[in-house]
């Protein structure tokens, strides 16, 4: 026999059937107890969940009832203390003597056990500080793309519990609730929660990561390239006080979607002056990955070994692709050497045409891929680099994001350009150390300049919005 005895902890009649049912299982080799005990101010709570739950009607403490799940039924409710008592004695032979006096103690007793464990439990609960993660404009596909690769371990190991706030407008509120079902019912074991917000005064609490995904609808026929930029202003606007008043000191923010990608980081940077400027980047991930893929089907080899692809300037907007520096491994050729060794692509790419069509012009097939994804490409470059960050970019290897420049390469200071980085322990650095040709230099010097013209009209938009606190805020 396996009972259940549930009453509130100060209940002196629980104490009394407790005691029994201990004895009982002492005594008797089949009979076992499982005991469950309630706040007072939490019981009628409980005990009125329980019982719609069962179809059951008991209104006082305790409540006892048998479980007959080996059976394949519920458990069959045997009643309160005193129905106890009489099955006890009808069955076993057994009754209470207990004293009231004594019953008041040991309910005493009772509840201060159930503080004491209530109080361990928070205490362990504390230690438990899953990341906070915050994701705008939710409802957008990379989004949905993006939550299986958070929750699985691979992003941030496989002890790093994480929490996951999904934030859009009232509009897209059963889209957002339809991620959050979903995600739950996958239950990944290291997503603590996922929630859905639209009260923007509310937005990012306690963050440790923001992902911005918002993007502008390019439609020049409609409205002007200043019109977008304004857009994107405002939204940085709201954003970034946001993250300053409501995230932790730390935080990292990262810009990513299919237009301004620079230009927000840049403006959430401008918005939000506390925000560590080297905690803000825009992701970059995407053109990279792809230009590899291309690149590998090209050369008939895994798209693993393409290397060191570097990708400069406006990531969303005119960038270029720098194939100088890019290496293969395991490159089947006449040439082989151990598993470390590599050679340079544009010695295995003599086709300079296809590389000038298929990767470096404007209308590119390259170009056309990355713009007209769905959302896995997208949310794979923010979860690979989202790991690199936290656990280190492969030894060697280079990665582009896009980075508050401070002159690196001759680059104008103050606008967000996708160069070369290394993530290590924690953070990033620029490899400054790379050889840049002329030709390659003067590329750079045009996407700058392409830069520092959107900058300057994004503050201008500034200026025009918050007329006598432009000079604060641009400063």
């Amino acid at each position: 026999v396996a009972a259940v005895f549930a009453g509130k902890a100060d209940c002196p009649h629980y104490a009394k059937a407790e005691l029994l049912a201990d004895y009982l299982q002492a005594n008797l080799p089949d009979f076992r107890v499982h005991n469950i005990t309630q706040r007072p101010d939490k019981w009628e709570q409980w005990l009125h969940d329980i019982c719609e739950r069962n179809g059951w009607e008991h209104r006082w403490s305790p409540i006892i009832w048998r479980e007959l799940l080996d059976r394949g039924g519920k458990g069959l409710l045997l009643g309160g203390v005193n129905d106890f008592l009489e099955h006890a004695q009808q069955y076993y032979g057994i009754t209470s003597m207990m004293l009231s006096e004594e019953m008041l103690d040991i309910a005493e007793e009772n509840l201060q056990a159930h503080i004491e464990i209530e109080k361990e439990e928070e205490e362990i609960k504390s230690l438990i500080k899953p990341l906070q993660i915050w994701i705008t404009r939710a409802s957008a596909p990379i989004c949905y793309q993006l939550i299986p690769l958070l929750a699985n371990g691979d992003v941030f190991g496989m002890t790093t519990e994480i929490s996951i706030h999904l934030l859009d407008t009232d509009q897209f509120k059963e889209v957002l609730c339809g991620i959050v079902m979903e995600a739950e019912d996958m239950a990944f074991p290291l997503l603590c929660s996922i929630s859905q917000h639209s009260e923007i005064d509310e937005a990012f609490i306690q963050a440790d990561i923001v992902i911005v995904l918002d993007d502008v609808l390019l439609n020049y026929e409609v409205q002007s390239l200043e019109d977008c930029i304004r857009e994107v202003s405002e939204i940085c606007q709201v954003y970034a006080p946001l993250i300053e008043k409501n995230a932790k000191s730390e935080v990292k923010v990262i810009s990513s979607g299919k237009t301004f990608v620079n230009l927000k980081a840049m403006m959430i940077m401008t918005y939000g002056p506390s925000i560590k400027p080297e905690n803000v980047i825009a992701v970059a991930t995407s053109w990279e990955s792809a230009a590899k893929a291309m690149l590998a089907r090209k050369l008939n080899m895994n798209t693993a070994g393409v290397k060191d692809v570097i990708v400069w300037g406006n990531i969303a907007g005119h960038n270029y692709i720098d194939l100088s520096h890019a290496k293969l491994h395991g490159y089947d050729s006449a040439i082989w050497g151990p598993a470390n060794f590599s050679r340079p692509l544009l010695n295995m790419i003599y086709d300079s045409e296809w590389i000038h069509s298929e990767l470096l012009s404007a209308q590119s097939s390259l170009s056309s891929r990355v713009c007209h994804s769905v959302g896995m490409l997208a949310a794979h470059a923010v979860a690979t680099v989202l790991r690199y960050w936290y656990h280190g970019s492969p030894p060697g290897e280079i990665v582009s994001v896009g980075i508050l420049t401070e002159g690196q390469f001759c680059i104008p200071e103050g606008i967000v350009f996708s160069m070369p980085v290394r993530f290590q322990n924690g953070s990033w650095e620029v490899v400054t150390e790379l050889e840049i040709k002329g030709t390659t230099q003067e590329v750079l010097g045009r996407l700058a300049h392409e830069l520092v013209q959107e900058k300057l009209v994004a503050l201008k938009e500034i200026e025009e919005m918050h007329p006598y606190g432009a000079d604060e805020i641009t400063s």
